[in-house]
């Protein structure tokens, strides 16, 4: 789509200009072929609408891939809040979930981006970012004297990601997963300098993804395969759990640290650990309100 005012720019780079991007100058704005026929917002597309989009997605990704990729867009559901916990008592900074993640979500390969970053702190400093080791060698682990703080999305009930976006490409979903249409997102960067977390990545480069590689069910809001210059994060695999499943880093930790469910139900587990576990969060004070909580026992 077009501008009247420059017929040789697109939607994404007029609202590039607008917003002031300076992702542009170095080619993070660049346009991308779902532009041409994308019209509006995701919240904003009839089902009609969505689906001729997903239509034409599928059958793009099937050519690229040579592979049958479906792309799902199930809504939240009534009645759901997804939260998450994680037993920082157990966890052995293995970042078995660290690639799970990666294989499941169709994160680029090279380079490699990750949604979830572990740090090895110092038992004796407690859970202090600024002295945290990021590049810990997991062949060691668990090393005497540290613990493991894992970090994605805490799907903040109060995003400051959200209200800093100039075009509304990220925002909260009623079952409390915070989204990104990666069609609108003009590749700013605001949402990654406003997130406290440092929980969003932006894609520098054009994404390698092998075919071989490809997790062919996706969903529209997560896991099907993004461009160059938009940036995404953890969705708590909103592919799998709103069709009832765990999220995959949840399958694959083997020491059973994370903890996933709905807020809502009274029988939850993540209701039990909230009501009988020590819970904190991270950045308590800045009022994001997460939804990821660490437990201690």
């Amino acid at each position: 789509m077009t501008h009247p005012m420059n017929p040789e720019m697109s939607r994404r780079g007029f609202l590039c200009v607008v917003a002031g991007c300076a992702a542009m100058a170095a080619g993070g704005c660049s346009d991308f072929t779902h532009t041409s026929f994308f019209r509006k917002n995701f919240r904003d597309l009839s089902p009609e609408e969505l689906a001729e989009i997903i239509a034409k997605l599928e059958r793009e990704y099937t050519e690229t891939y040579g592979k049958e990729v479906k792309i799902g867009a199930k809504e939240a559901q009534p009645g759901v809040h997804f939260a998450y916990a994680l037993n920082i008592s157990r966890c052995v900074g293995c970042r078995r979930c660290v690639h799970g993640c990666v294989e499941e979500n169709n994160q680029s390969r090279d380079p490699e981006i990750q949604w979830i970053r572990v740090l090895e702190m110092d038992q004796a400093r407690g859970i202090d970012f600024h002295h945290a080791d990021p590049y810990y060698d997991p062949e060691t682990v668990p090393r005497e004297g540290h613990f493991y703080l894992p970090v994605a999305c805490q799907q903040c009930e109060n995003p400051p990601c959200v209200k800093s976006c100039p075009v509304g490409a990220t925002w909260r979903e009623d079952d409390g997963i915070v989204a990104i249409d990666y069609d609108w997102c003009i590749g700013c960067r605001c949402c990654i300098s406003a997130c406290p977390y440092g929980a969003r990545r932006f894609n520098w480069a054009e994404p390698e993804l092998a075919a071989d590689e490809v997790n062919p069910d996706t969903h529209y809001l997560g896991n099907r395969p993004r461009p160059k210059g938009v940036v995404e994060k953890c969705t708590f695999c909103v592919h799998r759990t709103r069709e009832g499943r765990y999220p995959k880093c949840v399958e694959v930790c083997p020491t059973g640290s994370r903890k996933f469910g709905n807020l809502l139900d009274p029988d939850s587990e993540i209701r039990y650990i909230l009501e009988n576990k020590r819970v904190v969060v991270l950045k308590n004070e800045l009022n994001t309100r997460p939804q990821f909580f660490y437990f201690f026992g």
